[in-house]
């Protein structure tokens, strides 16, 4: 609709000239001279438009104007309907709450309220040339804050489209790296029961074999004993004992493949990973995290006490040096002594259960699985191995960077610290996926990058410096954590409520981070039973954090809480 205020006249040329058009046949391209202004409508109208908007109810008691009146300025203020009562004018004024109203309002909601007044009792001397430059600045403001708040919100919108397309790609990730695995069993049974089937069958082939040459053999004895007629008894004497000892062994044949029995196969399916397939509900939490809930302020952590546990064995031919720690779905603790080329399991006790040798000096380790865990070798191994009765070794990929610390499995990928490049990404099959190492001006990490954590959908690693990067599953810096008390950062965990724990092995402390990034303080500060620490794992069974030491045979365990 036009504007009715437009007071623009109307002359291109035409037979006839006006001096202001009426507008709702203007809408219709048709040039009719206004008689009328409607103040409600703001519009201009023409004899014809002014008699028909006098008959509907809507608008029959709208306050019609000469056209003349308006040219010569003598509308100074049109009405203006009420926000609550839209067919009511505003016609009064709370000074209570400060805003006007209709008398309905007023009738309704305001009638307890001091400083009602009436409109054009107002003195238009009482607002101010401040009062509005306020005003003016204040709607400017607003104008910004509403455009800022529009642009953020459409980057908010791509943000979480991208994250959309994240967590999907991590679900088919999900799917893939299960569906792969579940193949790889079926591969590793049916080379089994293959293996079995070949074993049996040969067994029972050769004893078919001996059994037909024991036949023939007894047939040979059965056709001497016709002959004995023509015999003295000196040859009796004789054929008879080889007879029997035929018939003997005969016999012992015969004992033999009764006592072993007809041979079956049977397949006994893995209950276990069959129930917890069929059983899961989902494959990983989504949740929606705002700016509020990530300014929720969160606890400190305290030692309440701490221990050291004695990890060293008999056989170890050096000192003990844990090079990294972790921890099995059922609260399993498996250390990579890497001075003595094994990993020890422990139990519930923290005493040692038992041991892999590796051959090579393991850098790190991670959980792979509910009974699995992959190793990070010296020699550029990632040595798999399956953690049941005993450990036993699995596959092993190879991978670049064996000789630095640091390896954590993210959502059916492993980051490997690689020293001065940065993070490799492998997939468990050994495929390359990614290697982070720059941004788009300048490197990503301050120096040798370290142990890696994993808190949720973040990616810690750290720099061998004053702290780590974070970075996210796509690969990205998220923020960076950082304190001038930590010196050679090497080892970090993340507590059960998001506590991020990094240790400084030149600077001999133990230093927490909130979920946000926030530095809370020391946990330990320079302590002389940590001297280099190596490593830390914090216990979710048991609400403690581990600490390993360069050269140590000790485990100290700190006992935490808020």
């Amino acid at each position: 609709m036009a504007n009715g205020g437009d007071l623009t006249s109307i002359k291109n040329g035409s037979d006839v000239d006006f001096y202001i058009a009426c507008t709702p046949c203007g809408e219709d391209n048709i040039r009719v001279e206004a008689d009328k202004y409607c103040v409600e409508c703001q519009e201009y109208m023409c004899t014809t438009c002014t008699r028909h908007h006098g008959r509907p109810k809507a608008t029959r008691s709208h306050k019609l104007l000469d056209k003349d009146a308006v040219k010569q300025g003598s509308v100074v203020a049109t009405t203006t309907k009420c926000l609550y009562h839209s067919d009511r004018d505003i016609e009064m004024y709370c000074e209570a709450h400060d805003m006007v109203y209709c008398a309905k309002c007023i009738a309704t909601e305001h009638r307890a309220c001091s400083g009602v007044t009436n409109i054009e009792e107002i003195e238009t001397t009482s607002v101010q040339q401040k009062e509005l430059e306020r005003l003016q600045n204040d709607t400017r403001n607003v104008q910004e804050r509403l455009a800022l708040n529009d642009k953020n919100t459409q980057k908010n919108i791509d943000r979480i489209e991208e994250q959309r397309d994240g967590i999907i790609t991590k679900v088919e990730g999900v799917e893939k790296s299960l569906i792969e695995h579940i193949r790889k069993l079926k591969r590793e049974a049916m080379n089994t029961v293959n293996k079995d089937y070949t074993s049996v069958k040969e067994e029972m082939k050769s004893d078919i074999t001996l059994i037909a040459n024991m036949k023939v053999e007894i047939e040979n004895a059965s056709s001497q004993l016709r002959t004995f007629s023509s015999m003295d008894a000196g040859q009796k004497f004789v054929q008879m004992k080889l007879i029997q000892q035929t018939v003997n062994d005969a016999v012992k044949v015969v004992e033999d493949s009764e006592a072993k029995g007809s041979k079956t196969l049977c397949f006994t399916e893995n209950g276990d990973l069959k129930t917890s397939i069929m059983t899961a509900t989902f494959l990983g939490h989504v949740n929606t995290v705002t700016e509020n809930d990530r300014q929720t302020a969160q606890s400190i952590y305290k030692v309440k006490s701490k221990k050291e546990i004695n990890i060293k064995m008999q056989n170890d031919r050096t000192t003990c040096s844990i090079h990294d720690v972790c921890q099995l779905q059922d609260g399993t603790i498996i250390l990579a002594d890497g001075n003595n080329r094994k990993i020890k399991r422990l139990d519930m006790n923290y005493n040692i259960k038992d041991h892999c040798d590796l051959g090579d000096s393991p850098t790190g380790i991670c959980c792979t699985g509910q009974n699995e865990v992959a190793v990070k070798m010296y020699n550029n191994k990632i040595q798999f191995i399956s953690v049941d009765s005993s450990l036993s070794k699995l596959k092993d990929i190879s991978i670049e960077g064996g000789g630095y610390f640091g390896m954590a499995y993210c959502a059916g990928e492993l980051w490997i610290s690689n020293g001065n490049t940065g993070v490799n990404v492998y997939s468990l099959s050994g495929t390359l996926l990614k290697t982070i190492s720059k941004g788009i001006n300048e490197k990503i990490f301050k120096s040798h990058t370290q142990h890696i954590a994993v808190s949720g959908e973040t990616v810690i690693v750290t720099d061998n410096s004053d702290g780590a990067v974070c970075l996210g599953r796509d690969y990205t810096v998220q923020r960076e954590l950082r304190d001038g008390r930590l010196v050679n950062t090497k080892s970090v965990c993340v507590s059960s409520d998001g506590t991020v724990f990094m240790s400084g092995y030149c600077s001999h402390n133990i230093v927490m981070f909130d979920k946000n990034g926030k530095c809370l303080g020391e946990l330990v500060a320079k302590h002389a039973d940590l001297a280099h620490p190596l490593a830390l794992r914090y216990d979710d069974k048991r609400k403690c954090l581990f600490a390993t030491c360069d050269s140590s045979d000790n485990m100290i365990i700190f006992d935490i809480a808020h």
